[in-house]
């Protein structure tokens, strides 16, 4: 269970509060969707869950206890700007490879070209870009997937087969997937419940 526990935070001791007492719970295999206007949090909440912010009061935990400090985190984030997770100077195979080697049938579930291995980041068009850094994050330890607004810059179709092969892969292997999102019609589709702040 991935737990948020009456978490709070702000980004300098002297701002305002992003977050107030949030409380969220997310199961294995759980698909939860976080809605809300712009500026309410979203993506900041994400970034507590997946510890790339500490809260500034309350808790995140991992079967109640926290994620390890160091080496491969349970809970991995997946941000709309994938350009900014991958490395512009090392080839896909090498950002994939430095979380594990993926099976064929992950791969090919995801709608990933093994010709892409051998290219750089700018080589490959946005979509293409996102199914590698999903398929990075699948790494044997993942439990649990923050999708912040994944396929909002993508086309229809684009973000279809994406959340297809996505959420197939999450039931598979029984993996707790948050997806944030200001759009309703989206997280009404691939959420089992939807959280609204």
């Amino acid at each position: 269970m991935l737990e948020a526990r009456d978490i709070s935070f702000r980004y300098g001791p002297r701002d305002p509060l992003v977050v107030q007492g949030f409380d969220l719970a997310i199961g294995p295999g759980e698909v939860v969707g976080l809605a809300g206007p712009s500026g309410r949090g979203k993506s900041t909440i994400g970034r507590l869950l997946a510890r790339h912010l500490r809260p500034t009061a309350g808790a995140v935990t991992v079967n109640g206890a926290q994620p390890p400090a160091r080496g491969f985190n349970p809970v991995q984030f997946l941000s709309q700007t994938p350009i900014f997770a991958a490395n512009p100077r090392w080839t896909v195979g090498r950002i994939v490879g430095e979380a594990w080697t993926p099976d064929a049938d992950t791969v090919h579930g995801l709608g990933v070209r093994p010709a892409w291995f051998d290219r750089f980041p700018h080589e490959l068009s946005g979509g293409e870009l996102q199914r590698i850094t999903i398929l990075r994050a699948l790494a044997p330890g993942l439990r649990y997937l923050i999708a912040d607004e994944i396929t909002s810059m993508l086309d229809p179709l684009a973000q279809a087969e994406i959340w297809k092969a996505l959420l197939g892969l999450v039931k598979q292997r029984a993996i707790g997937l948050l997806a944030i999102s200001h759009d309703a019609h989206l997280l009404g589709r691939v959420a089992d419940r939807v959280v609204t702040v």
